[in-house]
């Protein structure tokens, strides 16, 4: 039997949907341009062309890995962000729309910065797309993981957009310096509720998730350090839990920071709080 691009579409999204996957169309779509190397556009131009079989081999391969939980971003090596289009592995967080937040409150708060740093960089996803949006700034990132670090590299690489990875533990790389804007999505899920994680989710580093046993421990350190590290005026931007805005934003009250504003994501959910130093 021939299966056209459209019929092999729509089982596909069917199955998805049975198995719970929010995003069971676009997941589809996704990957079958993948194992058929054009465009989403391509797919319904040509939805009549019945798939060659290395083409459905592929694809099958793919279905299984989505339903076995992995996320789409590591099928397809590669997720958009900011207009961006980013190499992914197992090795990063997966980059997620949310974050585009966090840029934007950089972007909008900071007045004409000349220095910024992402911690927790991951896939550099953050650090990137600031750099797109400022080509004369000086920007930096840094990351625990050497492995997620190397992936971050490649896409400064890929993209030329000049970021300076460094290795190490929140801003302990760049002790010594001073910038204008620091902001972060760090690890801010309790630790007791990571069992409690979607499959797809569990697939992704642990290190880039667990906040510890409150949730906030790495947030709690970020908040201090980062005082000491930015310039007079400068503004510290933190993504985290929905639940967590009045939590993070008592923590930078109490640690002196000025004009603390809770930004909400599109779900009108608290999701970066931020504050001048």
């Amino acid at each position: 039997m021939k299966w056209t691009t459209l019929e092999v579409l729509n089982w596909t999204t069917k199955k998805f949907e049975d198995e719970g996957i929010d995003s069971a169309r676009l997941d589809a779509q996704l990957m079958l341009a993948k194992a058929m190397g054009c465009t989403r556009i391509h797919l319904y131009t040509q939805f009549d062309k019945p798939l060659g079989e290395e083409e459905r081999a592929t694809y099958r391969q793919m279905i299984k890995r989505r339903l076995d939980g992995e996320p789409v971003a590591y099928i397809l090596g590669r997720k958009e962000f900011w207009s961006l289009n980013l190499h992914i592995t197992p090795d990063v967080l997966v980059p997620r729309g949310d974050s585009e937040i966090l840029v934007r409150v950089a972007m909008e708060r900071a007045d004409n910065p000349t220095s910024v740093v992402d911690v927790c960089t991951g896939s550099g996803a953050i650090a990137l797309a600031i750099k797109s949006e400022l080509p004369d700034a000086s920007v930096s990132a840094s990351e625990l993981s050497p492995a997620a670090a190397t992936v971050a590299r490649k896409n400064s690489e890929a993209l030329n957009l000049a970021v300076t990875i460094a290795e190490g533990d929140l801003l302990a790389p760049f002790k010594d310096q001073t910038f204008d804007v620091v902001v972060s999505n760090p690890p801010y899920i309790a630790s007791a509720e990571m069992v409690q994680l979607p499959k797809d989710v569990k697939r992704e580093p642990a290190l880039a998730l667990d906040g510890g046993a409150s949730g906030l421990e790495v947030i709690e350190r970020l908040v201090g350090d980062a005082k000491s590290c930015l310039a007079p005026g400068g503004l510290l931007a933190i993504e985290h839990g929905w639940e967590q805005g009045e939590q993070v934003s008592a923590l930078l009250k109490s640690h002196g920071y000025r004009e603390v504003v809770v930004t909400k994501d599109l779900a009108g959910r608290d999701r970066v709080t931020s504050g001048l130093a």
